[in-house]
Order: structure tokens, then sequence, then C-alpha cells
């Protein structure tokens, strides 16, 4: 087990020279660090929402690397197996806007006929045969965590799993429901500074009044976990770097450790390619179903079978 220290005020990321600020190492609940970073290069800020409805599942990303944005959305037929995506990279891009604090202004990013238009509860999304229009309700706690590679390199990220969620998908002029009471969102905010070259895994599910968080790899060997159980939405925290078993992107994953045994089972696997002259990444990300266990503050046992979502790996250098 790992010794993690929960925050419970507000802390800057950065000392006023840009190396990361040892009082914002930690975890928190609800979103309390200001992502103050300082420097051009090596810095690294998205957005990423995932939204699950009955009929289809949908990403979309607003992301800085300082050098370039990259923007997209994606969205997957649940029946049909169809992918749509829209995808941009803007070189020197300075036109997106993403705010230093979670939940805390609007993002936004525009790339020829892709916008993307985010608000604490509006998301709005459109390119050519996509349009999205949701709105994103509050949800119980989310898990806020600083890893520290160094402290020149570092990354706060806020995982906020199993928001309610409603609105419409309209694909090539037919429009798809969003039912609050049958879907949900995710959000991944991500703020920090980057080693060049990194692997991690990225697992997140949600049900009627349950969600997972498992993290791994990028983590592993700093001290920090982004590893959490959710329940009725409250946060129980797993303290620990889980192993995670697959061999086959769509063959069955096992995420397991003292704390946690979740086993994933995919039916879908996106992938993601992007190769740059200084850019360059790999994605591939299964959609499925939980199951297994995972053990909350009192040491009971939260049942996870029946949970939706996905787990991942990336490799990017960047």
């Amino acid at each position: 087990m790992i010794e993690e220290r929960e925050l419970t005020a507000e802390v800057d990321l950065c000392r006023p020279d840009g190396r990361l600020n040892p009082d914002a190492v930690g975890w928190t609940r609800r979103p309390l660090h200001r992502a103050n970073l300082r420097g051009w290069g090596r810095g690294k800020r998205w957005e990423y929402w995932g939204i699950v409805t009955p009929s289809h599942i949908v990403g979309v990303v607003v992301s800085s690397l300082d050098y370039a944005g990259v923007h997209g959305i994606y969205v997957l037929d649940r029946v049909s197996g169809r992918e749509t995506r829209a995808d941009a990279t803007v070189l020197l891009d300075r036109a997106t806007v993403l705010p230093d604090r979670s939940g805390s202004g609007r993002v936004s990013a525009h790339a020829g006929d892709l916008r993307i238009e985010i608000d604490p509860a509006h998301l709005k999304a459109s390119a050519p045969g996509i349009e999205l229009d949701l709105v994103i309700e509050k949800g119980g706690e989310s898990l806020g965590v600083v890893v520290p590679f160094s402290d020149r390199l570092f990354q706060y990220t806020v995982k906020d799993v199993g928001r309610p969620v409603s609105g419409t998908l309209r694909l090539s002029g037919t429009e798809y429901p969003v039912p609050r009471e049958r879907s949900f969102a995710v959000l991944d905010h991500g703020r920090g500074r980057w080693p060049y070259a990194v692997t991690w895994n990225w697992a997140a599910g949600a049900g009627p009044g349950r969600a997972i968080q498992l993290g791994g790899r990028w983590t592993d060997g700093t001290g920090s976990t982004e590893n959490a159980v959710f329940v009725d939405g409250r946060l129980h925290k797993i303290s620990e770097d889980l192993t995670w078993e697959y061999s086959d992107w769509l063959g069955p994953w096992r995420i397991h450790g003292e704390r946690a045994d979740v086993r994933f089972e995919p039916f879908h696997e996106r992938v993601a390619r992007t190769n740059l002259a200084v850019l360059s990444s790999e994605t591939h990300q299964c959609f499925g179903h939980f199951t297994g266990w995972a053990l909350d503050d009192h040491d009971k046992k939260v049942d996870l079978d029946g949970l939706t979502g996905w787990a991942e790996e990336a490799r990017n250098r960047w």
C-alpha cells in the first residue's frame, strides 16, 4: 500500500519559478488545484469527455501540447460498430481556450469545420456529419491527483466519472437522444509537464450508484495513484499500484491488487494514431463491460458487475 496525502484546501500546482509546488502533491475529492503552468515546450493541457449512451459512445477532446493543438470528436454506434470521427492537429495553435482550474471556465477549440465549445454545464461540438448538444450535470466527488515525475515534470489530473448527461446526438441528419437515466459522462482533465516518452493505462466505467476509475504504468513508482471506486457519489481511494494483464486488445483484461480485482470484457476496439515530426501517439481504447470488485474505505467489497466503460493503453512521444 502507498501512503497518499488527501488535500482539503486550494493550492497552486507550481511555484513561481514553474517547478512543482511540493504542497500540491496529493489527492482531492473535488478540484482544488490551480494549474499555473509556466514556460513553453513540455506543457500539456487537455479536456477529454467520454459519453456513454444506450446507442452510442462518444469522445470529445480539446488539447494543447504547447507546440500543437490536437482536437477531435469520435462516435461509435454500439449496434452496428460503425465509427465516425473528425480530427484536427493545428501546429503552433494559440486559439485554444482551456481554464487553469477544472470546471471553472470555458473550453474552446476551432479548427476548420471542427468546433468544440464547453462550459461547466453545456457541451456543444460539431464537424461535418456530427452534431452534439449535451447538458452535463454535476455529479458526486471526483478524483484529483498530482503525479510527480520530478520537480520539473509532473501531471495534475481530475477524473470525474459517472456524471449525469442528457441531450442529443445527430449523425448525418439522424437524431439520437441521450437519455439522462441511461447515460453518463466522464471527464479527464489534465494539466502538467510530461517526459517526452510515456505509456499509460486508463480504465473508467459507471452504472447506477457505482463507478470505477483505474490507472497504471505512468504513475508506478511515483508515490501517487489514480485509482478509486465511487459508491453513491462518494470516493473511496485505492492507494496501490495495480497490476494490468492483457495480451489481446479484444481479449479479457484483468486489473488487480490487494484492494481490487477487476475484469473487463471488450466489445469494440478504437485505434487512434498520430505521427508528426515531433509528435507521435498510438492509443488502443477498448469499450466493454466490467465485473469484479473493489474495496471501499471500510474494507467492504463493492460489486462492479454490469458497469460499462473502457480500458486503454496509450503510448506517446510528445
